[in-house]
């Protein structure tokens, strides 16, 4: 039995959550080293301090959509009883943010703002799959990429409407302009209102009709069964990686953040032997053997995807962390995070955020589309991550702030093309009973590089461009390059058409 076509309402109300999700990413992304230099932080110690979205996002991710996958809770249904949490936590965050008294309390607030955001954010990737057919699965990703755009677009104008209104955008050293601080409260209540849209005017298929749509299959089977079989060599192997990236930080004098990416690592590796261990002894019910059988049984077309993600999601927190240095810094001459000129820059950098939001909303509902009927998903996936190249490389060449509007424009299909197509590529070839796990480890690897980033991008700078964050823009350019290499690998399920 086929799932029941959604209309225009039907697709608005399934991703409308989104919409609000996105304001609080978008404040979260356009501000977040804004509010760190205003409380007096060093540009090479930001990556240090971003470390908590990423590492939020890797742990909770995975956990949610194991949790998702398995929760039924009457009337409020599946994937909606997160959203909720997702959403009243986030709004708490954003309403608390602008009012750190120091640093550390502002990266708490990060920590529980990335957290929250995340538990919302992740089975809304799996609610498109839930809510539709498989025919329908790329126009749900798209009408979603486009609430992400419009979301963004709100988020990364706010403080610009605020300064608009009369509202102060200078504060003294140590504070928080009031632009920020009223942008972070108006941001967190339409975070909240936008997500309680989706969970009241939706209604999940309950676990009986899903089964009826999908009846159960062996490919549905926990992947736990083959876990059983394997070997600690991998185990031992992501162990001795973790020792190996904490002897180099010791060796190399490298930010102490690098110690995380290797704790990690080797955290991976004792929870994969131990995963090993419980399903050898014929636990096959428990989250992390699950998890982790899950993770080591992904498909092929998953895993070249994920390689895909992995450098896109680079770039793009490469750009998140160091837009605003470098604007204030290269195109407006501050350095000085106290100053007008600073504060100046740091609201363009939001309308620049906003500009390549626009473009992405647009894109993901026109160009995508007719790129994807002429040349398939896969190169129309290309040529987006083309774009976000040449939107990098080109803050090398443009001075003026006002050309940096060409900039965003290409940085706008790129981020149009990575909110949709992956996911229209992967969704109609991933299990249903599986939905919320496997898109919780796919994205593992839009989390990951940003970590990634944030432990060793901070070394990197200070060891070779000590105070001359525009190189981290080649950083990001090239990362893309790979990108495009990696995608050549790529075989979509749908090659042409599949946003149409």
């Amino acid at each position: 039995m086929d799932k029941p076509r959604q209309g225009f309402a039907g697709l608005w109300n399934i991703s409308f959550g989104f919409f609000g999700i996105q304001i609080g990413f978008a404040l979260q992304n356009a501000n977040m080293s804004r509010i760190f230099q205003s409380l007096g932080e060093d540009i090479e110690k930001l990556p240090g301090l971003w470390v908590a979205a990423p590492l939020t996002g890797l742990l909770v991710q995975p956990i949610i959509g194991h949790m998702s996958d398995r929760t039924w809770l009457g009337r409020l249904g599946r994937r909606r009883p997160y959203f909720l949490a997702g959403a009243i936590l986030a709004a708490i965050a954003l309403f608390v943010m602008p009012e750190s008294p120091a640093i550390w309390f502002a990266a708490m607030m990060l920590w529980l703002l990335d957290a929250s955001l995340n538990i919302s954010m992740e089975p809304f990737r799996a609610f498109v799959g839930d809510m539709l057919g498989k025919d329908q699965h790329s126009v749900g990703y798209a009408v979603q990429t486009a609430f992400i755009g419009a979301g963004a677009v709100v988020g990364s104008l706010f403080p610009s409407l605020m300064e608009a209104m009369g509202v102060a955008n200078v504060a003294p050293p140590g504070q928080i302009p009031d632009t920020v601080r009223y942008a972070f409260w108006f941001g967190g209540l339409a975070l909240f209102l936008a997500v309680l849209w989706t969970v009241v005017a939706t209604r999940e298929y309950s676990p009986e009709q899903m089964a009826a749509f999908e009846p159960p299959a062996a490919a549905n089977a926990p992947a736990v069964r083959p876990l059983a079989s394997h070997g600690y060599a991998v185990s031992v192997g992501w162990v001795a990686a973790g020792i190996a990236v904490a002897l180099v930080q010791m060796r190399f004098a490298l930010l102490r953040e690098v110690l995380l990416l290797g704790a990690l690592l080797a955290g991976y590796g004792l929870a994969s032997a131990l995963a090993i261990t419980l399903a050898r002894r014929g636990n096959d019910r428990n989250m992390l053997s699950s998890i982790v059988g899950d993770f080591a049984g992904m498909p092929v077309l998953m895993k070249r995807l994920a390689l895909v993600q992995f450098f896109s999601w680079s770039a793009l927190f490469i750009m998140w962390i160091n837009t605003t240095p470098i604007v204030a810094q290269y195109h407006y001459g501050a350095t000085d995070a106290a100053s007008a000129a600073y504060q100046d820059a740091s609201n363009w950098v939001g309308e620049l955020f906003a500009i390549y939001n626009g473009v992405a909303a647009v894109a993901a509902l026109t160009l995508l589309p007719w790129l994807s009927r002429r040349l398939g998903q896969a190169r129309t996936h290309m040529v987006g991550l083309a774009c976000g190249a040449i939107g990098y490389a080109s803050f090398f060449l443009l001075r003026d702030p006002a050309h940096l509007i060409a900039s965003e424009i290409f940085i706008g299909i790129f981020w149009a093309s990575v909110l949709a197509m992956p996911y229209a590529i992967l969704a109609s070839s991933l299990p249903q009973a599986k939905l919320g796990i496997y898109m919780g480890l796919f994205n593992m690897f839009v989390v990951l590089p940003q970590l990634l980033v944030a432990t060793v991008m901070g070394s990197i700078m200070q060891a070779l461009f000590p105070g001359e964050p525009i190189y981290t823009m080649a950083f990001a350019a090239v990362t893309l390059l790979l990108a495009v290499l990696a995608m050549t690998r790529v075989a979509a399920v749908q090659p042409a058409g599949a946003l149409s």
